[in-house]
């Protein structure tokens, strides 16, 4: 599916089945490509794009550095979603600037159907009308709806294009 964006950017979902835990989530933005790729990189940018509409975050800890690992809080800002929060974190397996990253998240929780380590792929390609980013999150707890995930995602991409466009 494609979606023209008003924001600056036409978005393609690729949703696969629940059986599959995996997600793919793909945005033309029209921002260069390392504008786009240090927009992950940033903390204050991250905290700014990633959190879903009804949330705000707290970047803890960022180390972007292969090897080096991350921890973020998202946190309810309505009363309907309050007190909800959580917190995640992960480790960067890889840094190409301006072309790739790919890192592990995986939630601080005691619940066993929100325990697991996801792999999380993105991929920026330079395209006529900015940057085609792609989001791959692979390994998506059993008691996260696998349309959550892509809603979560779409929403944050969107966040994101309004920030570097």
């Amino acid at each position: 599916m494609t979606d023209d964006n008003s924001e600056g950017g036409k978005s393609t979902t690729d949703t696969q089945t629940n059986e599959g835990r995996n997600v793919t989530v793909s945005r033309v933005i029209e921002a260069p490509p390392d504008r786009v790729y240090n927009a992950f990189l940033d903390p204050d940018d991250l905290a700014t794009w990633l959190p879903p509409t009804g949330f705000s975050a707290e970047v803890h800890k960022l180390e972007p550095e292969e090897g080096g690992s991350f921890r973020i809080t998202f946190m309810a800002e309505s009363d309907e979603l309050e007190p909800y929060s959580h917190s995640f974190g992960g480790t960067y397996l890889e840094l190409k600037p301006g072309e790739k990253i790919v890192h592990t998240d995986e939630f601080e929780t005691d619940d066993p159907g929100m325990a697991g380590e996801m792999t999380v792929t993105i991929t920026f390609e330079e395209v006529a009308d900015g940057t085609e980013l792609t989001v791959v999150q692979e390994g998506i707890p059993e008691n996260i709806p696998v349309d959550d995930a892509e809603a979560g995602w779409t929403d944050s991409l969107e966040n994101l294009t309004r920030l570097v466009s």
